[in-house]
């Protein structure tokens, strides 16, 4: 049984930063692919960013050059860093693993 758990979300001005993370447990992260997406309401959930299990990663070009995505194995933890932080990013963000499994979300607000 896989389980996500996001954390890391909250309130920020705009050009301030957060970190989100998700941990992952019931099977270990680097042999899949993972992402983090967003969503707003009555708008579709939208990839941000995702990670493969080679290691190579890719952004939504909204957020390219402000967001990074990476991972510890180790601690099967998937992080987003996010800087520079728009009001247009506010958001609940979910992490992903593979095409089925997804966390709870974390609200991200950016005013």
């Amino acid at each position: 049984h896989v389980q996500l758990v996001e954390s890391g979300g909250g309130s920020v001005q705009a050009g301030g930063s957060l970190r989100l993370s998700c941990v992952a447990s019931g099977d270990t992260i680097g042999r899949y692919c993972m992402g983090w997406f967003r969503q707003i309401p009555d708008k579709e959930r939208e990839a941000v960013a995702g990670i493969e299990s080679d290691g190579s990663t890719s952004y939504a070009d909204s957020v390219k050059g402000r967001f990074t995505i990476s991972q510890d194995s180790a601690k099967n933890i998937l992080y987003l860093q996010m800087r520079s932080l728009k009001p247009g990013d506010t958001a609940i963000y979910y992490c992903s693993l593979g095409p089925n499994y997804w966390g709870q979300g974390t609200q991200v607000t950016v005013s």
